[in-house]
């Protein structure tokens, strides 16, 4: 079971903290084992929006497993707002230490900084902050225009509905993208990625549809995407013919069952070399006969 603290501030915005709270809210009721705190330096917490909200006093028993996320308030500028007293930030600072992951969504980046866990890494926050963040924070690598960033178990969302993106890319990295997706789905919403490479899904990218017939030959291809899936094998769980699911596929999806099907092995292929695996053994893991279509999809992605 994996906790999930989120760290409540006079201001907090409802959708900073809703968002992110709805997907692993949703992820529990599908069985992934998501366990959600609030926790607040006073028992009552006003929200940006007028609601009064209830938070626990007191921190959960914290493990390297665990997530505490800061949502953002509201503020003219960071300094001036999110009061935050030394003992939350001794904790942000002490579950980081733990090997634990944070997370903040908007101006919650501002809770990051003061706890000292933004210099040296990657970070981001809402576009009317940015320039605010990279003055306070010199030594923190600002990134502009993404929605969020991750950089050593710390990662940071560009604000409001990004929090919904941030939440979705951490329970895809822990229970895979197609379960990323199921989540997205039951919450009516695009399970989006922002455009840095790094962090784009292939699955993610082509799921920003409503096509039920599509996402049933997705949701095939994205549980078994290193075997061979004939086209009549998808058809058949989609409903349709043949023909009619590669007409609905390239018309919501933009690409072929095919090709997303290799866009899902060249992005597995791609993480598993980049953590040290021969290209010869990444083809074999990902569903390749041998490694010269992975070169060939390989060279193809870098000249595109």
């Amino acid at each position: 079971m994996t906790n999930v603290v989120f760290l409540l501030v006079p201001g907090v915005h409802l959708l900073d903290l809703s968002g992110p709270a709805q997907v692993f809210s949703t992820s529990a009721g599908l069985g992934l084992g998501y366990r959600l705190h609030y926790v607040a330096e006073q028992p009552s917490v006003t929200t940006a929006q007028g609601l009064v909200v209830q938070a626990a006093t007191s921190w959960p028993e914290l493990g390297p497993d665990d997530l505490v996320l800061v949502p953002g308030w509201r503020g003219d500028t960071l300094a001036g707002g999110g009061p935050i007293g030394p003992e939350s930030l001794a904790v942000l600072r002490a579950h980081h230490g733990g090997g634990g992951t944070v997370a903040s969504v908007c101006a919650g980046a501002e809770a990051l900084g003061r706890a000292g866990l933004l210099d040296g890494r990657r970070c981001t926050t809402h576009h009317e902050h940015q320039d605010e963040l990279a003055r306070r924070y010199p030594r923190a690598h600002v990134v502009r225009d993404v929605l969020f960033t991750e950089d050593d178990r710390v990662v940071t969302s560009a604000g409001i509905a990004s929090g919904i993106d941030l939440a979705l890319h951490l329970v895809a990295v822990r229970h895979g993208v197609a379960a990323a997706a199921r989540v997205a789905r039951s919450m009516v919403v695009y399970a989006r990625r922002n455009g840095d490479a790094a962090q784009a899904s292939a699955m993610l990218r082509h799921r920003a549809h409503l096509n039920d017939c599509v996402h049933r030959a997705q949701d095939l291809i994205d549980a078994g995407f290193d075997r061979s899936l004939p086209l009549s094998e998808l058809a058949g769980a989609a409903g349709v013919s043949e023909r009619t699911l590669t007409r609905l596929f390239n018309r919501a999806t933009g690409t072929t069952p095919l090709r997303y099907q290799q866009a899902l092995r060249l992005e597995r292929a791609e993480h598993l070399i980049a953590q040290g695996t021969t290209v010869e053994s990444a083809a074999r893991v990902v569903g390749f006969e041998d490694a010269r279509m992975l070169r060939r999809l390989r060279a193809d992605a870098r000249t595109a």
